[in-house]
């Protein structure tokens, strides 16, 4: 680029030498013509000094108009090369990875354009990095609680000799299956984008499927989970977001709660309402306001701070919403719109 900027004012220069030339011949054919008395003065008699005389100011034109046009290009040299070398320096922290990239403002339209090019490029793949570990948490955090519940129905199964006990232990865990196979089937379907609006889904046949599931490790903490409200409730929203939601709730409350835990369903209005509480100490009162955010959690249990804000996106996607509105002892409650049977 500077070997190109020194060519382009070399040129510039050469053209200007070039017009001054011309310039002075000129003046000087129009001073010969017009005042010929005063040349033949200034020349003198001696042939040699005037053309010697007439040489010099043609060479001095000349240089006048190298410098001149040297001069003349300086600034915009200048600027051209600064552009050019913020351009380079913005290519490269692109190449380092860096995703704060400030564009390059030069008011030249061609540097401008690839710097704006490449700066939206950096922030799009932000965003796409961004969202690909998203996913990746999400899945992984989605994955482990069906995975977990199938464990403890197979350890089940494996420590009894009772055929009524095994074969309603393998009834769950099938169940559970195909629950973890439309796990899977919905996060590939986020993957793709799919969408449309969310299904009827019956909110007592997923309560009781869960209360099934998490029977066992209930009973194992000597702990019990108590449903209770209006029952053939319908509500808009998927069967895996609906069932993973409440599931970490109930996960949630034997991870970090207390007691018996109350499933309590109602409606309120066009939506339905349930609402997940137990009797331990709840949530503190500095993490109350930031525990649906990433990464927030107590650390208790192996907790990844994961579930409630994966599961605050979960209801949001279906058109509901997810509220901590008790903090001790700790209520939250899921809100969703109902849905008409006929």
């Amino acid at each position: 680029m500077r070997r190109l900027l020194a060519r382009t004012s070399f040129t510039s220069a050469l053209v200007c030498a070039v017009v001054a030339a011309v310039l002075a011949t000129g003046v000087v054919w129009w001073v010969l013509t017009t005042r010929a008395s005063v040349v033949a003065e200034w020349l003198t008699a001696d042939p040699t000094t005037g053309v010697a005389r007439f040489a010099a100011v043609m060479i001095g034109a000349g240089l006048l108009g190298v410098l001149a046009g040297h001069l003349a290009t300086t600034g915009t040299r200048a600027h051209i090369e600064r552009a050019s070398q913020d351009l380079v320096a913005v290519a490269k922290r692109l190449a380092a990875g860096e995703a704060r990239l400030a564009p390059v403002r030069s008011d030249i339209a061609e540097i401008d354009t690839v710097s704006e090019v490449m700066t939206r490029r950096a922030h799009d793949m932000t965003k796409s990095l961004a969202a690909e570990r998203d996913f990746a948490s999400d899945a992984s955090h989605q994955l482990r609680t069906p995975l977990t519940a199938l464990l403890m129905r197979l350890e089940e199964i494996s420590l009894t000799d009772d055929a009524d006990v095994v074969k309603e232990e393998a009834n769950i865990a099938i169940a559970q299956v195909e629950r973890l196979t439309r796990v899977v089937d919905d996060l590939l379907g986020r993957t793709r984008g799919s969408g449309g609006p969310a299904p009827a889904v019956s909110l007592d046949s997923v309560i009781a499927a869960l209360q099934r599931e998490w029977q066992p490790a209930f009973e194992q903490a000597r702990r019990s989970v108590r449903v209770r409200g209006e029952r053939g409730l319908f509500v808009r929203s998927t069967p895996v977001a609906l069932s993973q939601v409440l599931s970490t709730l109930l996960e949630n409350s034997l991870v970090h709660g207390r007691g018996t835990v109350d499933v309590h369903a109602r409606r309120s209005g066009p939506s339905v309402v349930v609402e997940v509480s137990d009797q331990g100490d709840g949530v503190p009162s500095a993490m109350a306001p930031h525990i649906f955010e990433r990464s927030v959690s107590s650390g208790a249990g192996g907790s990844t701070g994961l579930g409630l804000a994966l599961a605050r996106d979960l209801a949001e996607s279906n058109g509901g919403r997810l509220d901590l509105v008790q903090a001790q002892p700790a209520r939250f409650a899921l809100f969703l719109s109902e849905a008409e049977t006929d």
